[in-house]
């Protein structure tokens, strides 16, 4: 019996000694990879930052990673918001054609088929992957299923196995626009106001230096916080074996930046440091540069290429890093793609392309103005101060422009006008330019497709969280409404016999781009009117009356409120609702400033609604700002 049982003990020994070995003996198999950390803090535009403007905060930490790393001189966001900009970075998609674009999301939605938020490929290849802690993704929750093997305030790469490679994403508020809320007197701040020196299109005011002042200051507590992690990565050993990503998720903050697709919302900070073991897998020297366009598209495909791990024919961006990649093609990128949609109870659609030195805006509803109410914005004093001295008459010709609608289409030249506050669209020198941004951006939203030019309700209604399966559907269908959207573009005489096609089309959408194109026009598109009075009496579709309601409005030539309150009436749904309360506060506080009764909307099955519509709710029954 006692020998059996030694027997029994030795076998037991020995299997765990098998399985220790083999267990070693596969990791000594497994190819040698690279640590990667991803620092990421909020609503930082490079303006912020000394590393890129001599006027911005001395951040000595991030400078130090660029010292033994490269900075990207031209990174931007794809979104000026950071759910649709986060979206963009786990799928390495344009989130336009998934339905992912809308911040917050209503409908959360799935990824094309076969594709993983991209730290699955690195779990699946050994990694630990970790994030700490924010996600603010507008897909789906069973799209997460294991991306992580942890997320959350705790999070950390300590708790992987000796030896084995992580990605862990570290992610900072310091510097989010909510830290600009509370008020900071100026004997507080390290920065002295009076040595800011002020966006063309802000007025200079105590209040505006202040909270300059005060953004800066936040920079300097992320790079302490910044610096924090770098020793700990040293304090572990890590240091020579590990990749450190530092970037904002999308520009900001100060009014007129975050929320906009233009080069302040969009354009980021970008910094890598790259160890010296693996300098190998970069293509320029440590201490450089690169002047290349990089997109947060890319971000994805650049990680999984570091890794070793093949880019999944579905993403869209390109590695900047990592074998394949040389620097030569790197600094021959020239492209970037932006875009502006809903945020929170704001709607709008802009598109931003930059091409070289030249930035293109596309706004597809341009008697939207950019200072339309947003709750969360306006919980900023400088919005707040910004809006009262429009009201009051006392801001310049640029800094008024945020408060009133805007052309169709703007060119700016970046070397002359980093800020772009002069249009160059009528300025026949650069007609050829303006022909071929115009070009370069139509194609990309047909070929996307771009699913805002899809109402967002009847997106949720009709997709069923499919956004990509839904874009392809009616990718014929969207090329349409582009073209529709484009004839705002052209004289009102040359757009006017498609302009009758589309108000008269058996689609509805198509006779909603119709009226939104109307609008554009103003007065110009008066022989259309009563076409379009009939269409607000009787569209089957709300969307399609509201629209006609808000060019009749837009234009004085009929009164919008029966029609729009008719309408919000019998909608059932507060996605819908949200949509149309837009129009009412446009048609409120944009130049028509019209006043509609709104009190028979009490008893409407969304006005108890929680979300976007409850802000617009409390907005218009006098309970916001």
């Amino acid at each position: 019996m006692m020998s059996r049982s030694i027997l029994r003990i030795a076998a037991c020994f020995l299997a765990v000694v098998v399985a220790v070995f083999n267990e070693h003996l596969l990791a000594d198999q497994q190819p040698e990879r690279p640590n990667i950390v991803w620092l990421t803090s909020e609503d930082n535009a490079i303006f912020w930052y000394r590393l890129y403007n001599p006027d911005g905060a001395p951040m000595p930490n991030v400078e130090r990673l660029a010292k033994e790393g490269l900075v990207f001189n031209n990174c931007y966001s794809c979104a000026p918001v950071c759910s649709p900009a986060r979206s963009t970075i786990i799928s390495g998609c344009y989130v336009p054609r998934l339905g992912a674009h809308w911040h917050r999301k209503i409908l959360p939605v799935t990824l094309p088929a076969g594709l993983h938020m991209f730290p699955w490929y690195l779990r699946q290849a050994g990694y630990y992957t970790t994030n700490n802690h924010k996600e603010d993704y507008n897909f789906a929750a069973s799209e997460k299923a294991d991306v992580w093997d942890e997320s959350s305030p705790r999070a950390t790469y300590r708790n992987r196995k000796p030896g084995q490679p992580f990605f862990h994403v570290q992610n900072y508020t310091t510097t989010h626009e909510s830290q600009l809320f509370p008020e900071r007197p100026n004997d507080q701040l390290i920065t002295d106001p009076k040595s800011v020196k002020l966006f063309p299109y802000h007025p200079d005011t105590p209040i505006f230096r202040n909270k300059y002042a005060h953004y800066f200051d936040l920079h300097r507590q992320l790079d302490a916080q910044i610096g924090t992690f770098i020793s700990q990565l040293e304090a572990d050993g890590l240091l020579d074996d590990t990749f450190i990503f530092h970037f904002g998720d999308n520009g900001g903050v100060l009014p007129g930046s975050k929320q906009y697709a233009r080069e302040d919302g969009l354009h980021v900070a970008l910094v890598v440091y790259v160890p010296r073991k693996w300098q190998h897998l970069v293509s320029a020297p440590r201490g450089s540069r690169i002047n290349g366009v990089i997109e947060f598209v890319d971000l994805a495909p650049t990680v999984l290429n570091l890794a070793g791990i093949p880019i999944p024919p579905q993403m869209d961006g390109r590695p900047f890093l990592g074998p394949g990649v040389t620097l030569e093609e790197l600094d021959q990128r020239d492209t970037a793609f932006g875009h502006a949609d809903r945020f929170d109870e704001k709607y709008d659609m802009v598109r931003f392309l930059r091409k070289g030195r030249f930035t293109y805006w596309r706004s597809y509803q341009p008697f939207n103005f950019d200072g339309l109410y947003n709750e969360y914005r306006y919980k900023q004093a400088a919005y707040r101060e910004w809006r009262d001295l429009y009201e009051k008459g006392q801001l310049n010709d640029t800094q008024k422009a945020f408060f009133e609608p805007r052309p169709p289409e703007c060119l700016f030249d970046l070397e002359k006008d980093p800020h772009e506050t002069h249009n160059l669209a009528n300025d026949p020198a650069y007609a050829d330019v303006l022909v071929t941004m115009r070009r370069l951006l139509q194609e990309r939203v047909k070929n996307l497709p771009d699913l805002s030019f899809i109402p967002e309700p009847i997106f949720i209604k009709e997709s069923g969280g499919d956004g990509f399966g839904y874009a392809s559907k009616h990718k014929a269908r969207i090329a349409r409404l582009v073209d529709i959207a484009d004839l705002q573009l052209l004289p009102f005489e040359e757009a006017y016999p498609s302009l009758q096609q589309a108000l008269a089309s058996d689609d509805p959408l198509e006779r909603y781009w119709g009226i939104i194109t109307c609008s554009a026009f103003g007065k110009k598109a008066m022989p259309l009117a009563e076409k379009i009075r009939r269409l607000a009496e009787s569209d089957e579709c709300p969307f399609v009356r509201t629209r006609a309601a808000e060019f009749l409005g837009l234009t004085g030539l009929g009164d919008p409120g029966p029609i729009l309150i008719d309408v919000l009436k019998k909608i059932d749904d507060p996605a819908g609702a949200n949509l149309i309360l837009n129009t009412v506060v446009l048609l409120r506080d944009g130049a028509p400033r019209l006043q509609i009764d709104l009190s028979p909307l009490r008893d409407a099955s969304w006005f108890t609604a929680s979300g976007e519509v409850s802000r617009r709710v409390n907005y218009l029954f006098g309970q916001g700002q």
